[in-house]
């Protein structure tokens, strides 16, 4: 049997400590498009890590 990768699923909490911000900033940056929505999961909102590290990737690819 092969082992299926799993892309954890992270709350609005984890994702603004991860950027180092405000759970409203979080849902600010959705909003102008800066940040992917989330995946919705019932009444749940949850982000795949590997959005928000990719948008950590493209900002280091942004820097001068």
């Amino acid at each position: 049997m092969d082992l299926i990768e799993v892309d954890p699923l992270i709350r609005d909490s984890e994702v603004a400590e991860i950027l180092g911000c405000s759970k409203t900033t979080v849902w600010r940056r959705v909003k102008d498009g800066t940040l992917r929505k989330p995946i919705k999961l019932g009444g749940m909102s949850r982000w795949p890590i590997s959005d928000i590290l990719e948008i950590i990737d493209s900002a280091k690819d942004c820097r001068d």
